[in-house]
């Protein structure tokens, strides 16, 4: 890792325009890589553009830099970019651009996590022990000698906190809270990071949360529990698609659950799931790669073109397989 992270860091530093792309409705983890890497980009007195299929949400934008993202796929008809660092995404098309990059002559650049990422770049820097990508990002920086600045300190440190739950679901490790240490006493700013992401539900999204756990089903000869949103249901309660985050990871304090399923209808007629556990015996991000997904092991999730009865059917047989 240490000599893959110089090599990336050298080629940096001969680039002229790069390009940062996080996955399309970014997490924390997503953000926060995208905004730190921007920061030591700048450092370099290098041209940069974040570029995200889909826009930020507003509960991020305490992020440093998270309201430059732009969503204009223009941007890759741009010439000068000749360097494209994609951030916490398995593939190009959970990053959502593997059209645009058709015959583009950019180098790629692929950091990131996830167990089932498929090393598409030039350079790839892939660590499916990390706690998130931020954790990676971390150590690149330590390898290359970069100084991590309050502003990147608090980008990190959120991917760490919202990637682990704040520190409480099984990707915490002895790792990730040293980093997370680290960051702290590099300026970190914990206290923002946790108002923003951990203590922001409202009583409308409680309601929703209400409703989602009204409709939890148990199926004992799966091994599974699941449940869902509809569209209707953010209409009735008038929150927006960000509500319903962090459902998934509190299912997950059911005692021995198996597989919890979270299905929401989104806004273009798909459904995504979120798929957690915490048997070390169970591997979800199997499950969700047969539905064209990805992640880790305990914690994955996909987007299909079906309904929720449709996609519950489809589990239960690939349960079953």
């Amino acid at each position: 890792m240490h000599i893959i992270a110089q090599q990336i860091h050298n080629h940096i530093k001969q680039a002229k325009k790069v390009m940062i792309v996080p996955h399309q409705n970014p997490d924390g983890d997503a953000i926060g890589a995208a905004t730190a890497f921007l920061e030591y980009l700048a450092e370099l007195n290098k041209e940069i553009v974040i570029f995200c299929v889909t826009p930020v949400t507003d509960k991020l934008h305490f992020v440093p830099h998270s309201t430059t993202v732009i969503t204009d796929p223009a941007i890759f008809k741009d010439s000068s970019v000749d360097t494209i660092v994609v951030l916490d995404s398995g593939d190009l098309r959970y990053a959502g651009i593997a059209t645009h990059l058709v015959n583009h002559p950019a180098t790629i650049i692929n950091i990131d996590h996830h167990a089932t990422n498929e090393r598409f770049g030039s350079y790839n820097l892939v660590n499916t022990t990390a706690a998130s990508t931020t954790e990676i990002l971390f150590h690149f920086f330590r390898a290359n000698s970069i100084r991590i600045n309050p502003r990147m300190a608090t980008s990190l440190l959120t991917g760490l906190t919202t990637d682990t739950g704040n520190f409480s679901n099984a990707a915490t490790s002895v790792s990730a809270l040293a980093v997370g240490g680290e960051l702290i006493r590099s300026g970190g700013n914990y206290n923002l990071i946790n108002n923003a992401v951990i203590r922001n539900k409202s009583v409308e999204s409680l309601r929703l949360w209400g409703k989602a756990l009204q409709r939890l089903t148990k199926e004992p000869d799966y091994n599974m529990v699941y449940t869902y949103v509809t569209r209707q249901d953010l209409i009735e309660h008038k929150v927006d698609d960000q509500e319903t985050e962090g459902i998934a990871n509190f299912l997950n304090n059911l005692e021995n659950p198996g597989i919890v399923l979270v299905l929401k209808e989104t806004a273009n007629g798909m459904v995504k799931g979120s798929l957690r556990t915490t048997r070390n015996d169970i591997d979800v991000s199997l499950l969700a790669k047969q539905l064209n997904g990805g992640g880790h092991k305990k914690a994955a999730g996909f987007t299909v073109g079906s309904t929720i009865e449709e996609v519950v059917k489809k589990i239960k047989i690939l349960l079953k397989a």
